[in-house]
């Protein structure tokens, strides 16, 4: 069983507009919005894929229902913890000359409800994998993703961590299976500028040092590269296409990759699988369906 965990997952609301314009009303020209969150977008591309996997996290009101009956509906399992008080975030995407974002603080977090949290993740056992992927919220310890790490770190489970920072760099003692950082947060990682091929190996050659086992560095219009503890790196190109959103599209890559290995044990072709839904995503409006993954996979 895949298991991911969203801490703070939300509804976000895109609003269309031609142009966008501060001090005065703006009418859209459409709108949607979707179940978002980094590690619902994992389970919602595993679901596209045919693989089972358990969304752990938190929800609080009304719309806090509504991510649940999201999930539902796409037949994807949920074990939430129910927070008694304030509602599940609602983030807004501003889509017009300009695209701006405004994502919202989410509930309060107790130190009982992430008790609860700790306690849920006992049912991850040998074999499973889980996926730790987003920031912490403010009213989480910045250690979060290390207590669980610890509470799993004597069982033989896959463990796959997307974030930025310190953060990721505190879980690396954990060996984590996966991390994917881009070109940017490699940068901001060591400090330095990182641009050539050279200089994203030695990055990446560091990082699997101090304990990452596989690391794939996502690198925009230029695809992704793969350092795998095998010894052997993978490279993959993209598909040119129109380009409508990048929000998930890392999420997507990051299913498509665990998907592609759980099913053939095979790193290059778990890298073209997640490229293929990563850039899937890119060139749809909400996260990728399987008929453009499958295009996709089709062209690369």
């Amino acid at each position: 069983m895949i298991y991911t965990l969203t801490l703070n997952p939300s509804i976000d609301y895109v609003v269309h507009l031609d142009t966008f314009v501060g001090g005065i009303t703006n009418r859209t020209t459409s709108e949607e919005y979707y179940i978002g969150g980094k590690g619902i977008n994992v389970s919602c591309i595993l679901a596209e894929l045919s693989v089972e996997s358990t969304a752990f996290g938190f929800t609080a009101g009304f719309t806090g229902e509504a991510i649940e009956q999201g999930l539902a509906s796409q037949g994807i399992r949920a074990d939430f913890i129910r927070l008694p008080e304030g509602i599940s975030r609602i983030n807004i995407k501003v889509k017009a000359d300009k695209e701006s974002e405004i994502n919202c603080q989410g509930p309060h977090i107790t130190k009982e409800a992430f008790e609860q949290l700790l306690q849920k993740t006992d049912a991850v056992t040998d074999g499973d994998t889980i996926v730790l992927a987003g920031s912490i919220p403010k009213t989480v310890s910045d250690d979060a993703y290390e207590r669980i790490l610890e509470r799993l770190k004597d069982k033989n489970v896959r463990i796959v961590v997307d974030a930025t920072k310190q953060l990721l760099l505190n879980c690396l003692k954990y060996r984590p299976f996966l991390i994917k950082p881009n070109r940017q947060e490699l940068s901001e990682i060591f400090h330095m500028e990182v641009s050539d091929e050279q200089e994203i190996e030695t990055c990446a050659r560091q990082l699997m040092a101090q304990g990452a086992r596989n690391v794939i560095v996502s690198l925009g219009g230029e695809g992704a590269v793969l350092f795998a503890e095998n010894g052997q790196v993978y490279r993959t190109g993209v598909v040119r296409d129109k380009v409508l959103s990048t929000v998930g599209s890392g999420d997507s890559m990051v299913a498509g990759f665990l998907a592609g290995y759980e099913q053939t044990d095979n790193y290059g072709y778990a890298l073209k699988l997640g490229t293929a839904c990563g850039n899937a995503t890119a060139f749809s409006r909400g996260l990728a369906k399987k008929e453009k993954i499958q295009e996709i996979m089709d062209r690369l």
